[in-house]
C-alpha cells in the first residue's frame, strides 16, 4: 500500500509540474514572449541570489549540527600531519569555493537580460588563462608535496623498536598474527592453506619460528610504541582502513605492503575523551570487496605495556592449538624481522 501512495504522489507531482509550465506557455503567449522571458529572468536572477544565501547559510549550519560527529583529534602521532593536511586543504579549496559560488550566483543576477543591455563578446584572454591554471598549479603542487612527505613517512622503514604485527584479509573479516618469543614471523606458504585443520593463513609447521607465532581475533597495540603492519590479502584485493589513526592500505593478494604508526592514546583514554562508554577502535575493509563487505569490521585495543604483557601472556601458539597432541617447545631461532625478510617469508 506505501508502494502505491508513493508511485501516486509521484504521478501527482509531475502533473503539477506539466500544468505549471503550460501555465507558464499560456502566459507568454498573453504577455508577449520578450516580455515574459525578462520577467522570468528577474525571477530567476532572485531566486538564484536567494539559493546563494541559503546555500552558504546551510553548509555553515550543517558543518555546526554535525561537528560532533566527526572523528576527532588523531589518535596516532603520524596522524597529527594527515589532519593538517585536511585542514589547510580545506582551507584553501573553502576560500575558492565561497568567492567562485557569491560571483557565479551574482553575476547571474546583476547580468539577466534587460531593455536595452547588449552582451559583451569575451571570448579569450591569455592573461586570464594564465592566471587561472598557474595559481591552482602551484597550489596543488604544494599540497601534493606535502601528502607526498606524510606518505613516504608512513611507509617508510619502521623503527627498529617498532612491534609486527601482521594483518591479512579474507571474504569477509580480518586475520590477525603475531611473532612469538623469537620476535620474527614463520614462513607461509598459500598451499599450505587448511582452513578446516586451522591453518587459515598457510603457515609452513616445518619452519620453527612459526611455532610461537599466535593469531588473536582482536589487534592489540601498546600506547606510545610504534607499530608495523605487514598488511596481505589471501582472496580478493582488501584495504585496512584505520580511520582513528588516519592510515589506510591496500591488502593485494601476493604482494604484502606495510605502514607504521604510534598510538597516542588507549583505549580507556578515548573513551574518556570521547565521553562513550562503548568507544571502539575499529578496522574497516575500504574496498569494496563482495557481498559481506559490510561485514569486515576487526578491532583494535590500544592499553598500556603492562596490560599488553598480561595478554600476550595469555596467549596460546597457533601450532599448539592445532597440534595439541605433539606441539613442540617453541623455536628459538632469531631472524630478522624487517619488511624484506618478512616479504621474503610470505609467498
Amino acid at each position: 500500500m506505501s508502494g502505491f501512495l508513493a508511485v501516486l504522489v509521484v504521478v501527482l507531482i509531475f502533473i503539477v509540474i506539466f500544468q505549471i509550465a503550460k501555465a507558464s506557455e499560456y502566459v507568454s503567449i498573453l504577455k508577449g514572449e520578450k516580455k515574459a522571458r525578462e520577467q522570468s529572468n528577474r525571477i530567476n536572477g532572485f531566486m538564484l541570489i536567494a539559493f546563494l544565501v541559503l546555500g552558504l547559510i546551510g553548509v555553515y549550519w550543517c558543518n555546526d549540527l554535525l561537528k560532533g560527529k566527526i572523528l576527532g583529534e588523531s589518535a596516532s602521532e603520524q596522524g597529527e600531519g594527515v589532519d593538517t593536511l585536511i585542514y589547510v586543504t580545506l582551507a584553501i579549496t573553502g576560500v575558492v569555493f565561497v568567492i567562485t559560488q557569491i560571483a557565479l550566483f551574482w553575476f547571474a543576477f546583476k547580468y539577466q537580460e534587460k531593455e536595452g543591455r547588449k552582451a559583451f563578446y569575451f571570448p579569450h584572454n591569455n592573461k586570464l588563462e594564465v592566471i587561472w591554471t598557474v595559481i591552482p598549479a602551484i597550489a596543488l603542487t604544494i599540497l601534493v608535496a606535502f601528502g607526498l612527505k606524510h606518505w613516504f613517512q608512513l611507509t617508510s622503514e619502521a623503527p627498529k623498536d617498532a612491534a609486527v604485527v601482521e594483518i591479512t584479509g579474507k571474504q569477509f573479516n580480518w586475520i590477525f598474527r603475531y611473532p612469538g618469543k623469537d620476535g620474527a614471523l614463520g614462513r607461509r606458504d598459500f598451499t599450505k592453506i587448511d582452513p578446516a585443520a586451522g591453518n587459515e593463513l598457510g603457515l609452513d609447521w616445518n619452519d620453527p619460528l612459526n611455532k610461537d607465532d599466535f593469531m588473536p581475533t582482536e589487534m592489540h597495540l601498546v600506547v606510545g610504541k610504534p607499530v608495523k603492519l605487514v598488511i596481505g590479502s589471501r582472496d580478493v584485493i582488501h584495504d585496512v582502513g584505520l580511520p582513528h589513526f588516519r592510515m589506510k592500505m591496500d591488502a593485494v593478494p601476493g604482494i604484502p605492503t606495510t605502514l607504521w604508526f604510534t598510538p597516542k592514546y588507549t583505549t580507556k583514554q578515548m573513551k574518556e575523551k570521547t565521553g562513550n562508554a562503548d568507544f571502539t577502535y575499529e578496522i574497516s575493509c575500504d574496498q569494496m570487496c563482495g557481498s559481506g563487505h559490510y561485514s569486515m569490521r576487526g578491532v583494535i585495543v590500544v592499553e598500556t605495556q603492562e596490560e599488553y604483557d598480561k595478554w600476550v601472556a595469555g596467549q596460546k601458539s597457533t601450532y599448539s592449538l592445532t597440534h595439541a597432541d605433539t606441539a613442540a617447545p617453541a623455536g628459538e631461532a632469531k631472524a630478522d624481522s624487517t619488511q624484506k625478510t618478512v616479504a621474503a617469508n610470505i609467498k
